[in-house]
């Protein structure tokens, strides 16, 4: 019997599974070669500033959506929406600003010029690419600048602090933001409304209503951002904003949110196909766009294996999520993003009532912790054994904190002990946050006070996940990822390539015609 620091995971199995997970990521890369989306196509138009809304039924209806419509009805897409902004700047002398306020008031109609010569169209296009990738280099420096200005006023410790705030109006959430700042938060996610991942648009302005969360916009990012600087100069700390970018609209959020400082973003391999149904060659292929401008933005990512321990045992499902990890990885690095920008996602989800549980959660934490060791990781609360005894519930919590603080995790997603009654107050939250600070900062340091049985029931456990992850890997493999979501390997939920929402925005590239430079310039590896 030995004593270490550290679990026995054989590193050869490591390596075998990062092997697999990039060998599965290939599968999706071919996907991505040869295919766009309209949700794709919408992003290189934010990319160029082209964000007005023009008014249509009622509503403000984005000039981004219009316009692919245009070109999609006029069968003018597969060459790519920047192809076809080139060639109105020159054929209009227009700036893309300029012809986004003309088709905000609709003056303009794009399907009314003529094609102009090839090669002054593609020139034009490579230089709209190059001042919108130099651009986003810009507002990265800048955020990078105030970022290390506050910290180096105080030093920031890990795990990070991260609450959500969920009122559906952004200005109540700035109050309810500011109150978890002042009482120690340093991440504060904006909740997105329910269902807006199954919008294929991306709302226009501020927003004052929603249900189970706040609309994700542009001035609404702005807003929170805005307001997390201030209360951050106040209290001499830098805070990060997270908000979801999973959906139909998940590289578009991205775009976004590279422009307005936004931190971290909720994004997903699997999520949306299994939870949100949404067509998973759509997902998989605006997922790779979404995290090459996240990569390049420096935007953590958060994956969000958590969610299959809902659905699943979480002591049975620990493959699944070991696996999903794995391939979050290797298709996150495809996009261009780097070990520190993947925040893995994971979760304190096993049944309290098991015997030993706090031992197998803390094995489970600490091999995420060993894997990926570059990794911020996200270590979620749990929810799906939350009950109205919100004293129990706190308990719950208090544990999930202490292992956070003890395998060294680089955010802890705090839980509310009201959060299986209602929405949590402030007070709610305050509890929540002095709970933390008071487990977070007096455990610091004790990873590198104990050690672990090398034949104990912790290393037994994960040993354990971990093989059978790699089973469950080289399956996928042969099978391919399609077909293995299709036979139920994740959470237990069958998709179908071409089931699902948002199937029709998937198209063939025109390999002749075909331009978008964006994701080569901004790092891509496909």
């Amino acid at each position: 019997m030995a004593f270490s620091s550290t679990l026995p995971l054989p590193k050869q199995t490591i390596q075998r599974c990062r092997s697999i997970g990039k060998e599965i990521s290939s599968q999706v890369a071919d996907l991505v070669h040869h295919h766009s989306t309209v949700g794709i196509e919408r992003s290189v138009l934010r990319l160029l500033g082209m964000n007005g809304a023009m008014a249509k039924d009622g509503l403000l209806y984005p000039v981004a959506n219009q316009l692919i419509d245009e070109l999609g009805d006029s069968g003018k897409l597969s060459r790519g929406a920047l192809y076809a902004i080139a060639n109105a700047c020159l054929h209009f002398k227009l700036t893309p600003k300029e012809l986004d306020q003309k088709l905000a008031s609709e003056t303009l109609n794009l399907n009314e010029m003529a094609d102009l010569e090839p090669k002054k169209v593609r020139e034009m296009a490579k230089r709209l690419a190059t001042e919108s990738v130099s651009n986003l280099r810009s507002f990265r420096k800048k955020r990078a600048a105030i970022q290390t200005k506050l910290t180096a006023k105080t030093k920031t410790t890990t795990p990070l602090k991260y609450v959500i705030v969920a009122t559906g109006n952004i200005f109540e959430d700035v109050t309810q933001a500011r109150s978890a700042v002042l009482d120690g938060a340093d991440i504060i996610a904006v909740i997105r409304s329910t269902a807006q991942s199954l919008l294929d648009y991306v709302p226009h302005g501020n927003t004052t209503e929603g249900f189970g969360g706040t609309y994700a916009t542009q001035a609404n990012f702005h807003v929170m951002r805005e307001a997390l600087d201030a209360v951050g100069q106040e209290v001499g700390r830098y805070i990060r904003l997270t908000n979801y970018c999973s959906g139909l609209c998940m590289s578009e959020i991205a775009a976004l949110a590279a422009v307005e400082g936004l931190d971290c973003l909720l994004n997903d391999a699997m999520y949306g196909i299994l939870f949100r149904d949404i067509n998973m060659k759509r997902t998989l292929i605006d997922q790779h766009f979404s995290r090459t401008i996240c990569g390049f933005s420096n935007i953590w990512i958060m994956t969000g294996e958590d969610n299959y321990m809902k659905t699943t045992d979480a002591v049975e499902s620990g493959d699944q999520v070991l696996a999903s990890q794995f391939i979050n990885e290797a298709t996150a690095l495809n996009a261009g993003m780097k070990p520190h920008q993947m925040a893995i996602g994971h979760a304190m989800e096993m049944n309290p009532d098991y015997p030993q549980v706090i031992l197998w959660e803390i094995a489970r934490a600490l091999m995420t912790r060993q894997i990926f060791p570059d990794s911020p990781l996200k270590y979620m609360c749990n929810t799906k054994y939350k009950t109205g005894d919100i004293f129990t519930s706190h308990a719950i919590d208090t544990v999930l904190n202490f292992i956070g603080s003890l395998t060294n995790q680089g955010m802890i997603l705090l839980g509310m002990p009201t959060e299986a009654v209602h929405t949590p107050f402030l007070a709610d939250r305050s509890l929540s946050i002095r709970n933390a600070n008071y487990i977070l900062g007096g455990s610091q340091g004790l990873s590198a006070e104990i050690g672990y049985r090398s034949d104990g029931e912790m290393a037994t456990f994960a040993l354990d996940v971990l093989k059978r992850a790699q089973k469950l890997l080289e399956g996928i493999h042969r099978v391919g990822i399609m077909k293995a979501i299709e036979k139920r390997t994740f959470a237990n939920v069958c998709r179908t390539p071409t089931g699902g929402k948002g199937a029709d925005g998937v198209f063939a590239i025109n390999p002749k015609e075909y331009f978008n430079p964006f994701a080569s310039m901004m790092g891509s590896r496909i």
